[in-house]
């Protein structure tokens, strides 16, 4: 993009245009999360229906998390090298004829296959939207408010996907596949006309070797934490998978080492910000993800409650993410980003903690609803601020792969957090009668998680506070 596109966007007033390519670019990030989040209510329909079974069941959430997580950091690399925009609108592309096959489909392997490819398209859309709006908005206020606009989309759009399911569901379970269509070819049509042509943002050639092995050891971690609930953490196919995507992972590591053009410049991961965003985003969305199935199980195996019930039980949430995420930014520009995500992942601690006393005669008012508004206040608080942080200080050349980074580390958190409750829950009764007695257990590792996520948080707060001081110091000289 042009040095003067860029200075346009110097201050919080922007042209229709540049509204236009924010809401384009959101409005697809939405869609992402909207999917992740949209079909899991609807499981129980696709199983009557297709005839499928528990394992291949999982499938259909597994199925999209190890496309989309698998492949991040090779998307958000892809549209450094290849050009952000062209990368967007083929992936968008990809991501409506894949959402209108899974709607047709009448056989599992297919369905589960059309959610492979929808999590493939996600996984080039995501860090390419997230790079469109740091390389046009200027770093600072103008990008903060940008991004706290992107943030809203993404968390609500995960919060309505678990509405929109409950409702979608009682019409038909095949609408939670189509629904998503019309609204990728809009935002095809929108991002055609309004994304300007970008400049080729990285130069020199490509690094194949690195890409298959980070590719491929991406894709079988994801894996093997997926299938682990299932046949066993210590089983030998578990064993084998992670041995064998660390063998991987490791040669990635080397090659991109000696690599004149690596796919991942490791230097990237000095900056302290960014890793901590990304350690931290991993915790908080591992807890999150986690807390989320226990609490749909409570909901429905433990109260009874319908699937639209369950889904208007997070409604809360959703709506102080969607109503306050667009006023987060003046506090993040007055207090910075880590003190903003400190706040947010100790609301979500809280939140979690308070969630541990439910009981069989527990109530919604007393003892859900102050744990979604508690998730809430954090998303609104956390969220924004986790990819700004993600992204600061990075050049436009690799914002793509800041934005991989941290979407890779959001997706991997999420699947390993929701593993490890998965295997808490069945390994201390996760049916019948016994639900309750598993419900515990899991809240405490839940809680654990987030802890750890409140601990990274700190340290951030922490290392600011000591690179301030001296430069205090000296600005009083």
């Amino acid at each position: 993009m042009s040095s003067s596109a860029h200075l346009s966007t110097s201050s919080t007033r922007w042209d229709a245009r540049l509204w236009g390519v924010l809401l384009t670019v959101s409005t697809v990030v939405g869609l992402d999360a909207l999917d992740v989040s949209m079909v899991g209510v609807a499981l129980p329909s696709i199983q009557a229906e297709l005839g499928l079974s528990t394992s291949a069941l999982q499938w259909i959430i597994s199925g999209y998390v190890l496309g989309y997580g698998g492949l991040l950091l090779l998307g958000g690399r892809t549209a450094d090298l290849l050009g952000r925009r062209r990368v967007f609108l083929v992936a968008v592309a990809v991501f409506a004829v894949a959402s209108l096959f899974g709607g047709l489909v009448d056989s599992g392997p297919l369905l589960i296959a059309s959610r492979f490819i929808k999590g493939l398209a996600a996984a080039f859309t995501a860090p390419a939207a997230l790079s469109i709006i740091t390389t046009t908005f200027h770093e600072g206020p103008a990008r903060n408010k940008a991004i706290s606009i992107f943030a809203v989309f993404g968390a609500s759009g995960y919060s309505a996907g678990l509405v929109f399911s409950g409702l979608l569901t009682e019409v038909g379970w095949r609408w939670t596949f189509l629904l998503p269509v019309p609204i990728a070819l809009a935002a095809l049509v929108a991002a055609i006309k309004l994304i300007p042509r970008y400049s080729r943002e990285t130069g020199g050639g490509y690094d194949f070797p690195g890409a298959i092995t980070g590719a491929a050891g991406s894709l079988l971690l994801v894996f093997a934490v997926v299938e682990a609930p299932e046949i066993g953490w210590a089983s030998p196919r578990t064993l084998i998978s992670f041995a064998l995507a660390i063998g991987l992972l490791v040669a990635f590591v080397l090659i991109e080492k000696r690599s004149k053009h690596p796919l991942l410049r490791l230097g990237i991961l000095r900056s302290g910000p960014l890793a901590r965003a990304n350690l931290g985003g991993a915790l908080f969305f591992g807890a999150y993800i986690g807390f989320q199935f226990v609490v749909m199980l409570y909901l429905q195996s433990v109260l009874g409650w319908s699937a639209l019930q369950t889904a208007l039980g997070f409604l809360p949430a959703a709506l102080i993410v969607a109503f306050g995420s667009p006023k987060i930014e003046p506090l993040i520009d007055r207090v910075g980003t880590p003190r903003t995500i400190l706040a947010g992942v100790a609301a979500h601690v809280a939140g979690y903690a308070l969630f541990l006393g439910i009981d069989e005669g527990s109530s919604y008012a007393g003892a859900v609803l102050p744990s979604m508004i508690l998730l809430g206040i954090g998303f609104t608080l956390a969220f924004s601020s986790l990819n700004i942080q993600a992204t600061a200080g990075i050049s436009d050349n690799e914002q793509g792969l800041a934005g991989g980074l941290l979407n890779t580390s959001v997706q991997v958190g999420g699947a390993i957090g929701l593993a490890v409750v998965t295997a808490v829950l069945t390994a201390n009764g996760s049916e019948g009668a016994g639900v309750l007695d598993g419900l515990t257990p899991a809240l405490v590792v839940v809680t654990g998680i987030a802890v750890l996520g409140l601990l990274v948080a700190i340290s951030g707060v922490v290392k600011r506070s000591r690179v301030a001081e001296p430069e205090l110091a000296l600005a009083a000289k």
